[in-house]
């Protein structure tokens, strides 16, 4: 008997992090949630994925659980988390995983994160204007920053959930109306559009990709979307006609992606590998590590406007530094004004929906 309930303890030990709300047990158990702590786990922080049951959160989940900087990471979504909970932690990597399902399990995602990585949201359907693709996704964003305000308020916010260049500003409304908010925490994820520009200037340039640093700025979609060329590292000399190819290939991947699906889906592993790239330099600079430096879309006083992405150093408590955006040259110049009249009508939609 003894040997039967050891057993049965060591079992419930183990599946207790897949079900961490609503363990089902008999009442004469001498079990108890509270006993029922995954084992393992190195040091390192703690990571809430929001949407992980999505196109870009299942492949973001994985390769987050591959990374050594994290010891705990929460998948929660509206549908599928537990069966995306289940074949995750079956990876032999450090990370603890816990799933959790629907808007009820959504404050236990988020109490004691240090990271909140959020792909929540639905992808643009047929027949769906993007004004509808709006409305979905900005209630949305609104509802699961309401749980980052009220559950871990001091977490760096990792944004994916499209439009960016709306959804960023909605998030801010939401921490100002709680309290909560600092503008360092809060971070656009636009690393898809700096990963797309190393990999096309390199094809032009005849390089590995890994050795080319594109800076991007700006926001997040088509026009608003501004490689600077001219900054390119290492050095190179671009004609014009590469620059107005690059930079139009560069403002138009997702197209790209979305057509050679055609219909079955948009940048999905892309954007989770930026999404992950972005993440880890975040972990890193939170790690204390020095000089990391990446493109964000962050409240910034970089142009008039209240948000841009641009350059910026990450540090313990986020963006930390935000760097200006350097010598521009003519093409540079222009693009960089069709940008901000296009942004600055999307972050106004974004602010409006919150007080509207």
């Amino acid at each position: 008997m003894e040997a039967s309930a050891e057993v049965n303890q060591r079992i419930a030990r183990i599946t207790a992090h897949l079900h961490p709300s609503n363990l089902q047990m008999e009442e004469n158990s001498s079990l108890r949630a509270a006993n029922c702590r995954a084992k393992g786990g190195a040091p390192g922080f703690k990571v809430a994925i929001l949407g992980a049951a999505g196109g870009i959160g299942q492949p973001l989940a994985m390769l987050m659980k591959i990374n050594p900087l994290v010891s705990v990471l929460h998948l929660y979504d509206v549908v599928n988390s537990p069966g995306v909970t289940a074949d995750i932690s079956h990876m032999d990597t450090g990370a603890v995983v816990r799933g959790f399902l629907g808007q009820p399990q959504l404050e236990s995602a988020l109490t004691g994160m240090d990271l909140v990585i959020v792909p929540a949201g639905v992808p643009r359907k047929p027949g769906m204007t993007r004004d509808d693709l709006f409305n979905i996704n900005a209630g949305i964003v609104k509802t699961l920053c309401e749980g980052i305000a009220k559950c871990c308020p001091n977490a760096i916010v990792n944004l994916i959930s499209n439009p960016v260049n709306s959804t960023v500003p909605i998030a801010a409304e939401v921490f100002k109306k709680s309290g909560t908010y600092d503008p360092k925490r809060l971070l656009g994820v636009t690393t898809l559009d700096v990963v797309r520009a190393n990999t096309f200037v390199a094809e032009v340039l005849g390089l590995d990709p890994r050795e080319v640093d594109v800076p991007v700025v700006g926001g997040h979609s088509g026009v608003t979307i501004l490689p600077l060329l001219s900054q390119v590292k290492p050095p190179c000399t671009l004609t014009k006609e590469e620059s107005e190819y690059l930079t139009n290939r560069i403002q138009n991947g997702g197209t790209e992606v979305v057509e050679a699906k055609a219909g079955a889906g948009s940048a999905t592993l892309s954007m989770a590998y930026a999404a992950v790239k972005f993440a880890d330099a975040c972990l890193r600079g939170m790690r204390g590590d020095a000089g990391v430096v990446e493109c964000a879309f962050v409240a910034s006083q970089v142009t008039e406007l209240p948000f841009f992405a641009s350059k910026v150093r990450l540090g313990r408590t986020g963006a930390e530094e935000i760097y200006q955006l350097g010598p521009l040259n003519e093409y540079e110049r222009v693009g960089l004004e069709k940008a901000k009249k296009e942004l600055a009508g999307s972050i106004q939609k974004g602010i409006s929906f919150i007080w509207k």
